[in-house]
């Protein structure tokens, strides 16, 4: 028997969204505390004036990680601006989903993007989460 299409579920898809801004945003500040720390190790190889294969290996370790910086940033941005803009088409149908606009996934929504997105001037429209409780190798 053929499945029919049909409507998913509003909150589902907050959820999935939400989920995912929350998985973007602990990668991105993951990638730029890995740079930090590989910066610091490196330089703790010059100082100690290790092998120059080695420095120059990680330095190759190194720029890799600096190159996932601005992509993850990118990622992030597109999935909060994604959210930002089902959460508006959400509140525009306030009246079908009155349940949905109390849900936790909705107040979870507006807390990673708000629907007035700060300019530069402003600051990130998104705080950076702590990631320093994950386990090495630990998934987002």
């Amino acid at each position: 028997m053929p499945r029919q299409a049909t409507k998913a579920d509003p909150q589902k898809q907050l959820m999935i969204k939400v989920k995912a801004c929350q998985r973007l945003i602990k990668e991105a500040a993951y990638y730029e505390k890995e740079t930090k720390e590989n910066e610091e190790r490196l330089q703790k190889m010059k100082d100690e004036q290790k092998d120059p294969y080695d420095i120059k290996k990680f330095e190759e370790v190194l720029g890799e990680s600096q190159m996932m910086i601005p992509e993850s940033i990118g990622r992030r941005d597109k999935a909060l601006d994604d959210l930002r803009d089902f959460v508006s088409v959400l509140e525009k149908d306030e009246a079908e989903n009155n349940d949905l606009m109390t849900c936790e996934w909705m107040v979870e929504a507006k807390k990673l993007a708000p629907s007035e997105k700060k300019t530069a001037d402003e600051g990130e429209d998104v705080a950076i989460t702590a990631v320093d409780g994950l386990a090495e190798g630990e998934a987002f």
